[in-house]
């Protein structure tokens, strides 16, 4: 079911989510003061292209600072859009798995410094 939900979902917007996130994640790390930025929207491209049988790990501590001023300036607005679509998602039962997946990003759009993505 992994893969036929991968399949689906690259199918259906995830080539090009990631596509953003990767394009972005290079226009950030151009600037020494992006790089750090940068590298996270290579983590959401590595996420978004591939979400099924995959998981998020959050770890707050490895960088307060870092994720404070992430959701104060990005975090929670990416975070709240992921959390509504997933919403739309889940309201039909077909769209559940999707929507779970949606909230999956959500959870790294909130916290994405010190968060890892582990295959399950």
């Amino acid at each position: 079911m992994k893969i036929l939900g991968n399949i689906i979902w690259f199918l259906f917007g995830g080539f090009f989510a990631a596509l953003a996130w990767f394009i972005l994640g290079i226009l950030l790390c151009i600037t020494i003061i992006g790089i750090p930025i940068g590298l996270q929207f290579f983590k959401f491209a590595q996420l978004v292209i591939w979400p099924f049988g995959n998981d998020v790990n959050i770890d707050f501590n490895k960088h307060p600072i870092l994720n404070i001023l992430w959701i104060i300036f990005l975090g929670w607005e990416t975070a709240l859009g992921y959390i509504f679509i997933g919403t739309i998602f889940c309201v039909t039962i077909i769209g559940i798995p999707f929507g779970l997946q949606w909230f999956k990003l959500s959870k790294l759009a909130l916290i994405p410094f010190g968060a890892t993505i582990k295959s399950t």
